[in-house]
């Protein structure tokens, strides 16, 4: 086990300039206009951006009604033994479940748990990798299915879910697990 850490730091180290080289260079030997393509996502997404902008307003409303209502605080006392059973802290709880509704929401939670524990501690390492195992389920199916005209999502919104409870519970264990060690 003790050879794990360092290989991952070595992997974390190299993985993004890998990337941002071998990706170009995959493309330019693909004989793709790299440059042009870029750009023209770039384009692209600054459009999905400005057509989802009224649906993060009213994400962002509605999440702030719910934490200035107290319903998370009255959440997490009443949720308090079954997250004790899990391992889960209370504190990462907004987390986990602002994740499948929100990135920025998510993501201003999260510098406000590693802000508030700090960012070595159990609860800031959970909210960590709970970020990363975790997706925005529910706004990448309402950009992408909508994007190409997709009405029904039959079991898609399930399978997201499920997914996003198997990364909470995962990131729960991996941080316990190397904690320990």
């Amino acid at each position: 086990m003790s050879y794990l850490i360092p290989m991952l730091q070595s992997i974390s180290v190299w993985a993004i300039p890998v990337l941002l080289v071998m990706i170009p260079l995959a493309g330019l030997v693909r004989r793709v206009p790299v440059y042009e393509v870029f750009v023209e996502g770039a384009k692209e997404g600054f459009q999905v951006g400005v057509r989802i902008i009224p649906f993060l307003v009213a994400i962002m409303v509605a999440i702030g009604m719910f934490r200035a209502s107290g319903a998370m605080e009255f959440l997490g006392r009443h949720l308090q033994y079954a997250l004790q059973v899990i391992g889960m802290p209370v504190d990462v709880l907004p987390l986990a479940l602002m994740r499948p509704l929100s990135g920025s929401g998510s993501l201003g939670i999260l510098r406000d748990i590693v802000q508030n524990a700090g960012p070595d501690s159990l609860i800031g390492r959970t909210a960590a990798v709970m970020y990363g195992s975790t997706e925005t389920t529910f706004y990448v199916l309402a950009v992408y299915f909508g994007s190409v005209g997709i009405r029904r999502s039959r079991h898609a919104v399930a399978a997201g879910l499920l997914a996003d409870l198997a990364g909470i519970l995962s990131a729960v264990w991996i941080v316990r697990l190397f904690m320990k060690g």
